[in-house]
């Protein structure tokens, strides 16, 4: 199994009718997860890549109704590394 997270950004704050059809998308084989963080209007969702692709997560979230801005990364912004001084 390998497990993967899908950041999605929504735009509208989700209705009782979408959260229902999203907890039944969690009835779907290789979906782990789903996670709201109604303050950053993100949904996190957890599922296993060995499963599903990110293209049929995203079908089963815009599915729900849920008006999705945009597909966010989880990837870490990467820093320039300082150079090493000799000393």
């Amino acid at each position: 199994m390998t497990t993967v997270d899908i950041l999605f950004s929504f735009t509208t704050p989700p209705t009782e009718q979408i959260v229902l059809a999203l907890s039944s998308a969690k009835d779907v084989y290789g979906i782990r997860g789903l996670k709201f963080d109604h303050a950053a209007h993100t949904l996190r969702v957890e599922y296993d890549a060995t499963r599903l692709t990110p293209a049929a997560v995203t079908k089963l979230v815009l599915e729900s109704g849920l008006e999705s801005a945009a597909e966010l990364t989880l990837l870490p912004a990467v820093e320039a590394a300082e150079p090493a001084t000799a000393g």
